[in-house]
């Protein structure tokens, strides 16, 4: 099993997530977006089984300054140009992906 974490160090829901895989005894990899952002084809792997367009934190700041909220956009496009606007955590198993999961989202994956 192939376990990714993407986010940020400074998110809270990332370091819950990274804090819950650790007192499992999980292997997995971070990825921290703030360092380097995913590529093109890594957020429609992301996206594969969801809509790009939940890949986006509609709450963010960025989003807000951006004012994406009353344009219509690209979802990728915007990501690239923006990885501050990434959902986080995403959690990536094997290859599917989960965006901002729950305890049971996790217990199906990982259990």
């Amino acid at each position: 099993m192939n376990v990714l974490l993407y986010g940020t160090k400074k998110n809270a829901e990332t370091r819950k997530l990274e804090r819950w895989l650790k007192e499992r005894r999980i292997p997995f990899q971070f990825r921290d977006v703030a360092d380097k952002a995913p590529a093109e084809g890594e957020l429609k792997n992301l996206a594969a089984g969801h809509s790009p367009r939940d890949l986006i934190d509609e709450k963010s700041r960025a989003y807000a300054n951006r004012g994406l909220a009353h344009m219509d956009f690209d979802p990728i496009e915007e990501l690239l140009r923006d990885p501050a606007l990434l959902a986080e955590p995403i959690l990536r198993v094997d290859r599917s992906s989960l965006i901002r999961p729950g305890p049971q989202d996790l217990s199906r994956a990982l259990g």
